[in-house]
């Protein structure tokens, strides 16, 4: 396991007593490679289409399309504005190392905690960095553990899950998407300064993942809203219900799959519809 913050062997880390928050190894874009490089490395090409694989010959996880219109809306009367939005796909490819700044330190002392609790290595699936994040990808069945290491290992000390939410990756067009439905944790270290995510991936004809509660008793009604826009089935909650919608609602509404708008908005006595069903003036 790392050394303590005193040790003398270890330097300019933000393990340091003497380093202020908000010092230059605090920022994981800054500790890390260029932020060019990092996203040279992965993600689809704007202007080709074309999305380059690690050297591995691994694609990323997360998929990634050339987004148009908003919510997959196509030859109706929009008047949202939004029915000529086009946006580059773009989704990272797994990172390779040397990773830059603290993220290797990180990624070693994850290992090691795994080791030592017979944990098998495998249970991350992919390891990513762009933006200036590390995310970690983990197995579905290893996520309560992993949480754990992550929050009790000396070395980690990731104390506080700030937030639990859920991605719909489906494309609009109907097509294939592998585990399109994913679950994101954002975790924060308060002793190293440091924050990281940890994404899981799902498919909707099995939507379940362990509940984190019992780690991190802040993610109880994040897990709920979760479940309620996203579906996602958080097993061993402690009580798995609607937070947002009615409890009786149907469906989950931040899905691809819900219809554009909802239902239609009732306002003193008139009916507007969803942007998609509306008229085009032109």
């Amino acid at each position: 396991m790392s050394t303590g913050p005193n040790d003398p062997g270890e330097t300019g880390t933000s393990k340091d007593d003497g380093e202020r928050t908000g010092a230059a190894q605090s920022s994981s874009e800054a500790g890390g490679a260029a932020l060019d490089e990092q996203r040279a490395a992965g993600g689809e090409n704007p202007e080709t289409g074309v999305r380059p694989a690690s050297q591995d010959g691994e694609a990323p996880m997360a998929a990634t399309r050339t987004r148009s219109g908003m919510f997959g809306v196509r030859g109706t009367g929009d008047t949202s504005g939004f029915g000529g939005l086009r946006l580059p796909g773009y989704a990272p490819a797994p990172a390779e190392r040397p990773f830059g700044g603290w993220f290797d330190e990180i990624a070693d002392e994850l290992g090691a905690a795994l080791d030592q609790r017979g944990i098998d290595r495998e249970a991350i699936r992919q390891i990513t960095i762009d933006r200036g994040e590390i995310t970690f990808y983990v197995q579905r069945d290893r996520l309560a553990d992993v949480a754990r290491t992550f929050r009790d290992d000396p070395g980690l000390r990731f104390e506080f899950c700030s937030g639990v939410s859920g991605v719909d990756y489906s494309a609009p067009d109907g097509e294939p998407v592998e585990s399109p439905l994913h679950v994101v944790y954002h975790l924060l270290s308060m002793t190293y300064r440091r924050r990281i995510r940890l994404e899981v991936a799902l498919d909707f004809d099995d939507p379940h993942v362990p509940s984190v509660v019992d780690t991190y008793p802040t993610a109880d009604w994040h897990e709920r809203e979760t479940w309620d826009m996203f579906g996602v089935i958080f097993d061993g909650h402690p009580s798995l219900t609607r937070i947002l919608m009615p409890d009786d609602w149907e469906g989950h509404p931040q899905r691809k799959s819900y219809p554009l708008g909802g239902i239609p908005v009732e306002y003193k006595g008139a009916e507007i519809p969803p942007p998609d069903e509306r008229r085009a003036y032109s």
